[in-house]
């Protein structure tokens, strides 16, 4: 299993293939290759890299899947559209300890969600107060949010937890994206160009903590607060939940400072959908954004692990400021 040490000193590659590449090994360092050309365009040892995200289209050879097994590398691959194409990593397969109980943790039982929602809101107050604003749409959107998380210490029902999350979430979105005519959040709907941007950002993130949460040995498909549903990874929704206002953030300055536009997306059957041109411009944005939360997450989700390895009271669970 990885150490503090490890991450400190592991880094996460992110790879834009537009056009095809290869990866392959030779002299135990990863090369990555131009197809047509066969020339090599970057070359790095294993011992050196945590993860390697890949978007497009790429070549995988059977010694570099025995390579990244050797050195417990993650190997993630997303098509342009940034859907999740393949995730390799088995560093912490093994652990069956630790999935008896997660596969015997109640599903009555929200205290650990109440945990991550009220960590989620506190996040949202605080990149509201962040941006300095002064409008009445703002304060009235501190003021409640900090209310909902309030609530959560008598809330007591699975969907009471929902109906507060939903509701901060509602006024936090309209006061956060206010200049940007904001209406509302449309998951997975792409009806709009801010809300396709969100979701593009929203599936690195789920990518980045998945990478996270393997390394202990998570059955990511057992939550506990998004239930079980088919080819959904619960854990990993209900775990980047407190990590949403990273994407948040990244979206509000890129727009700021007209990084990112409409312009950018091409509007097929009413969806927006990002040109393949843009992609290495948006994926810049996202991880500039995550990667230096890269020691701090591995921190978050080894206390997470350790606290529910040991049964330990909800109150004691880490939380991630941001």
């Amino acid at each position: 299993m990885f150490t503090n040490k490890d991450i400190e000193y592991r880094s996460i590659f992110v790879i834009n293939c537009i056009h095809e590449r290869d990866l392959r090994v030779s002299n135990g360092e990863l090369l990555l290759e131009d197809v047509e050309e066969r020339k090599t365009l970057t070359k790095m040892p294993f011992q050196k890299i945590l993860a390697l995200f890949v978007i497009g289209h790429i070549r995988i050879t059977t010694p570099l899947i025995d390579k990244c097994k050797k050195f417990n590398v993650a190997l993630i691959v997303v098509n342009q559209s940034f859907r999740p194409v393949f995730y390799w990593a088995n560093s912490a397969e093994a652990n069956y300890l630790l999935r008896q109980k997660q596969y015997a943790f109640s599903k009555d039982d929200i205290s650990i969600a109440k945990v991550l929602v009220k960590n989620k809101i506190k996040n949202q107050v605080e990149t509201l107060k962040k941006t300095r604003k002064t409008d009445s749409v703002t304060k009235s959107a501190i003021d409640f949010c900090t209310d909902c998380e309030s609530r959560l210490s008598t809330t007591n029902q699975y969907n009471s937890l929902m109906g507060i999350e939903g509701l901060a979430a509602k006024e936090y979105f309209s006061a956060y994206f206010q200049d940007f005519n904001w209406e509302s959040r449309k998951p997975r709907v792409k009806s709009d160009a801010l809300n396709a941007t969100l979701d593009i950002g929203y599936t690195i993130l789920f990518n980045y903590i998945e990478c996270f949460v393997r390394m202990f040995g998570f059955d990511p498909y057992i939550g506990v607060y998004h239930r079980l549903w088919f080819k959904r990874k619960s854990l990993i929704c209900d775990l980047m939940e407190p990590y949403r206002c990273i994407i948040d953030k990244a979206v509000r300055t890129a727009k700021n400072r007209k990084q990112i536009s409409e312009l950018d997306f091409d509007v097929i059957k009413g969806e927006y959908k990002l040109k393949i041109k843009n992609n290495s411009d948006y994926c810049k944005i996202f991880y500039d954004a995550l990667i230096p939360y890269k020691t701090e997450t591995f921190k978050y989700i080894q206390q997470y692990y350790r606290c529910f390895m040991k049964g330990t009271d909800s109150e004691q669970y880490p939380e991630i400021l941001l």
